[in-house]
């Protein structure tokens, strides 16, 4: 029996260190060395303070900023150590309830906006972190950011254009716009 037993205690051990030390290092290393900003975290840096990541969304509430997906992490919004959806189905009495009560505080909170409400501004995302909207979205919030911000609705709408990135390679989902990328354009400002 322990001519079978050190084999396997051998090969458990040369395994544990070159799966679990030598290739996450080398994994981390040419990250590093290929993409320093990825590997880094996407850090989003304003006069050498950082800010956020573009890669992480954020909850803003103040009328004067573009609002993300609502997060579905707990227990606390845009918890990157709680990375999860809330897998609710579009039929969970749960889910339907929270997107009626999104609504209704999208509503409350901007009455005069007739416009149909996009999608992604009441439901959450696969992953709870989502940092970007669709143009949709941002459109639907440019009324509400122009008259907090006491700016032309036109010029919020051109700045909702200039950052709104196009799909992948041309094909791959969905246009888009991240939001603390634009509300820090909107903050550049100076309003």
């Amino acid at each position: 029996m322990t001519s079978h037993f050190r084999p396997a205690l051998v090969i458990f051990g040369a395994l544990t260190i070159l799966c679990g030390v030598l290739y996450p290092l080398a994994v981390s290393g040419v990250a590093s060395a290929a993409f320093p900003a990825e590997a880094a975290g996407s850090l989003v840096q304003v006069d050498g303070k950082t800010v956020g990541s573009s890669l992480i969304g954020q909850s803003f509430s103040s009328p004067k900023y573009f609002w993300g997906r609502p997060s579905g992490t707990g227990p606390m919004p845009n918890n990157g150590a709680g990375s999860s959806g809330t897998n609710f189905g579009p039929t969970n009495a749960a889910q339907i309830d929270a997107v009626k009560g999104r609504i209704d505080a999208l509503k409350a909170l901007d009455p005069s906006n007739t416009q149909p409400i996009p999608v992604d501004l009441v439901t959450a995302s696969a992953s709870g972190l989502d940092p970007e909207i669709s143009p949709a979205a941002a459109r639907y919030q440019a009324a509400r950011v122009a008259a907090a911000r006491q700016f032309n609705t036109k010029q919020v709408l051109a700045l909702i254009e200039q950052h709104t990135r196009p799909q992948y390679l041309g094909f791959f989902g969905e246009p888009r716009v991240n939001v603390l990328a634009l509300n820090l354009a909107l903050d550049q400002t100076g309003r």
